[in-house]
């Protein structure tokens, strides 16, 4: 479980071969990058083989023959010659052409187990073991991440609603028969209630998409540094050299809290791997608890641009109209 892989050597050829006989070539990639949830699927399937015996080749290989994309993705870029960890961490589906634009950067996870493949194979750590941790992480971020979506739909959903407001209000004017329309643009106040208008719509759509993206998750998996740290340990090499194997494997380095947990197992003579791992699981609850709290203050906060933008211009492009429509008629009545 806990051989290397050889980045050129025949397990690489092997999985590519059986992955081209199983997956067309020719049909069309995914419309969106695999999710935290299928790459930790793919991640503990992968553990799962590893850790019955098979070498990391077969592994690949009979994912690959079971219809996993992302093993095929693997093995396609093993047959160009590519390395495994290189080959995983570019395992991600084809980004779409940006015919509409993302609402929010979507995290791609398979650098973060390309990352931990390195260290692993590096040290010499288990592998199956290694990748269950790392399924356990990239499933905790995903679910964390969800969790924040559907508590930001309600205040997000209320915002994009309101914002239609001004613009029914000159609906409705025209429904009960006043010409805002004609008075928009054909007279001077008008004009200059449609462009004030105009301008305070467009700010409060981009004020409250701005407040939107602040309340969303960051991106990121919280706690791969010390998931990583506890990696390249488990395979009993010394914190220098866990830093120096971490860093070259694309990690970040030791964050503050990683620091903390490798500087209390030097102070007391303890395994640092158990505590870096219980470091990585406080951090993703963190995550879990600061994304509710900003879905929490987003619906408070998305009362600014309501109170700042989208009621003046409800007044500007709604209720001026009909004022200014009365006015005009009234010398005709007398």
């Amino acid at each position: 479980m806990g051989r290397r892989v050889s980045s050129r050597g025949g397990g690489a050829e092997a999985v590519s071969a059986r992955a081209a006989r199983s997956v067309d070539p020719d049909a069309a990639p995914p419309a969106a990058p695999d999710g935290g949830c299928a790459v930790a699927e793919t991640v503990l399937r992968l553990a799962v083989l590893l850790q019955a015996g098979l070498s990391p080749a077969r592994a690949w290989e009979h994912l690959a023959d079971a219809g996993d994309p992302a093993a095929a993705r693997v093995a396609r870029g093993c047959e160009k010659r590519m390395p495994l960890a290189d080959a995983i961490a570019r395992a991600a589906p084809p980004r779409p052409l940006p015919k509409v634009r993302r609402r929010e950067p979507a995290h791609d996870p398979w650098p973060d187990v390309a990352a931990a493949w390195r260290v692993a194979t590096t040290v010499g750590a288990p592998l199956a073991e290694s990748l269950r941790g790392l399924a356990t992480a990239l499933r905790d971020a995903q679910e964390a991440a969800d969790d924040v979506r559907v508590a930001l739909a309600e205040p997000a959903g209320t915002a994009r609603l309101m914002g239609w407001l001004p613009l029914v209000a000159v609906a409705l004017g025209a429904a009960l028969g006043f010409d805002t329309l004609g008075t928009l643009i054909g007279r001077p106040m008008g004009v200059a209630c449609l462009l004030g208008g105009g301008v305070l719509i467009v700010a409060a759509h981009r004020w409250s998409a701005h407040l939107v993206r602040r309340a969303r998750a960051g991106t990121g998996t919280p706690g791969l540094d010390a998931e990583l740290f506890a990696i390249a340990l488990s395979g009993g090499v010394s914190i220098e050299r866990a830093t120096a194997i971490v860093a070259d494997a694309g990690g970040r380095g030791a964050d503050a809290s990683t620091a903390a947990a490798l500087a209390l197992s030097r102070s007391a003579g303890v395994p640092a791997v158990e505590l870096l791992r219980s470091t990585a699981a406080l951090a993703r609850h963190r995550s879990r608890i600061d994304g509710r709290l900003r879905a929490a203050q987003l619906s408070s906060r998305l009362l600014l641009p309501l109170g700042v933008c989208t009621l003046p211009a409800f007044l500007l492009l709604g209720v001026a109209p009909m004022l200014l429509s009365v006015m005009s008629s009234m010398p005709a009545a007398f």
